[in-house]
């Protein structure tokens, strides 16, 4: 019986591939060049995919613990009730804001710490600066960790040292002020002094922060500068406003709107210090919407006054910025 001739083998791809060229052996795989994939299959890490997949964890983040709550706590706002009895009420937590009596008090409150606490906080932060700048100071290291040490103290112990401090009958403040013949100060049970207590416990926590933040600043102005002033005949004052404050305007600008925004959100010392009071005057804007949600449990309502309050953070945030900014 005679037998049929082999047939030839089939020319796939790999195999196509491996006759490109003459005197190339049979059944030779060629070597892919590098950076080159095979039809139909795509990889995964490349180096355009590499920066993408690095940044995709902090993306996931904030999707999941920031978009999402900032989301659903605006659909919140536009609702009333809890749970499954919550109804779609449009617009009227934002009408009742507008109509409610205690949360405009709770915002004067908080502008009025705004405005005093601020410029004088940030004033005795430059001043310390300065003199932690100063050559003729010595031990500078032991006084600039002096100056930072209160603010890495906790903001709710740092409201319970004032408590203690500012206590009228037994407090360290009174006893300090009867040596000069002053009788004692109700710090914590009169509005005006109660808010003037809530101003000292924030500019004593804040203000080595933001000294050190100034000394960063003052260490990188050329000193080529000042001496070109000198030799103009420029006193200490023309060059302090001719150099140091223009040379420190991003440096303020960042801590002007830093202190802006979380005084507008101040809530540890005065819930501390005061709890609000007394009869409201230290009550802020964090602390009315604390109260709405967590101990009335109007979700609703303290959704639309969390905000406002947002709304009002960035009204002034973009006004500092574009009074304080870089002119071109």
């Amino acid at each position: 019986m005679a037998l049929a001739p082999p047939e030839p083998a089939r020319a796939t791809g790999t195999v196509a591939a491996t006759r490109v060229g003459a005197g190339t052996p049979p059944g030779h795989r060629a070597t892919p060049r590098p950076g080159r994939t095979r039809p139909g299959r795509r990889r995964l890490l490349t180096r355009g995919s590499v920066p993408y997949l690095l940044i995709m964890p902090a993306v996931l983040g904030f999707a999941i613990f920031k978009a999402y709550p900032i989301a659903a706590s605006f659909w919140i706002s536009l609702t009333t009730g809890n749970g499954d009895a919550r109804q779609f009420t449009g617009l009227a937590n934002y009408r009742r804001l507008m109509d409610d009596p205690l949360f405009w008090t709770a915002l004067r409150n908080t502008a009025l710490i705004l405005v005093v606490q601020v410029p004088l906080m940030l004033g005795l932060a430059l001043l310390v600066a300065l003199g932690l700048n100063s050559t003729k100071v010595w031990l500078r290291p032991l006084w600039r960790l002096g100056v930072f040490v209160p603010s890495l103290t906790g903001l709710v112990a740092a409201g319970v040292m004032f408590s203690v401090i500012l206590n009228r009958d037994a407090g360290l403040l009174n006893w300090v002020l009867s040596f000069l013949g002053i009788d004692p100060v109700n710090w914590l049970g009169s509005p005006f002094w109660a808010r003037v207590g809530v101003v000292l416990v924030i500019t004593w926590h804040y203000t080595g922060y933001n000294a050190v933040m100034y000394l960063a600043g003052l260490q990188g102005i050329p000193k080529e500068l000042y001496e070109a002033a000198m030799v103009d005949g420029a006193g200490p004052v023309r060059r302090f406003f001719s150099i140091t404050l223009p040379q420190l305007r991003p440096i303020l600008l960042l801590t002007v709107v830093l202190s802006t925004i979380g005084t507008l959100q101040l809530f540890d010392e005065p819930y501390v210090l005061t709890g609000g009071g007394p009869d409201n005057a230290t009550l802020t804007v964090t602390m009315y919407l604390y109260n709405n949600g967590f101990k009335y449990f109007d979700f609703g309502y303290a959704s639309a006054l969390a905000y406002a309050l947002a709304l009002i953070v960035s009204v002034l945030g973009i006004l500092q910025v574009r009074l304080m900014g870089e002119r071109r």
